[in-house]
């Protein structure tokens, strides 16, 4: 079912395009257009909670906007030679396994939604790549340090959420 929820989520897939175009050549630009996609993650699901809006398409949905958004950020900043491309590989890899998981739980009619080691997650790779963004864009003030820093523990939190996700699923199954 489609409803405001759902349309604010798509438009986090939507505004992707112009942040890959933008945020190379312009990292802060990159970084306004990236804090208003994940700033709709917010907004989406207040909304969804506070109207009843909840469905099973926002549940699945909600997440793979966010890994498709986190995923191009950590790809741009790989080819502006920020983030070293194995670190980029763990969480994107990470992200793809657990979105198969929720997928196949789904088919089994098990929706698992998101966990608080997940929301910890998205929220320090969010910081991490806002972070490693404005760095490029400020000569005065060197964030590198901080950026990485959260980015590591953005890898770290997705290999012990990811791991919380399997345990739920087999206790479900």
């Amino acid at each position: 079912m489609i409803n405001i929820p759902t349309v604010i989520t798509f438009s986090r897939i939507v505004i992707i395009l112009p942040f890959i175009l933008v945020a190379p050549d312009n990292p802060l630009l990159g970084a306004a257009l990236f804090a208003i996609a994940a700033l709709t993650d917010l907004l989406d699901g207040y909304i969804a909670r506070k109207s009843k809006q909840v469905t099973k398409l926002g549940i699945l949905l909600d997440p793979i906007a966010d890994k498709l958004l986190v995923i191009a950020a950590l790809i741009v900043l790989v080819d502006m030679e920020i983030v070293q491309a194995w670190i980029a590989i763990i969480i994107i890899a990470r992200e793809f396994i657990v979105t198969g998981l929720r997928v196949v739980a789904l088919t089994m009619d098990i929706v698992i939604p998101a966990e608080m080691g997940g929301k910890l997650k998205v929220t320090a790779q969010i910081s991490s790549i806002l972070v490693l963004f404005v760095d490029k864009s400020f000569m005065f003030a060197d964030l590198y340090g901080v950026g990485i820093t959260l980015l590591w523990i953005a890898m770290i939190l997705g290999i012990v959420s990811g791991i919380q996700y399997f345990i739920l699923f087999w206790k479900r199954v």
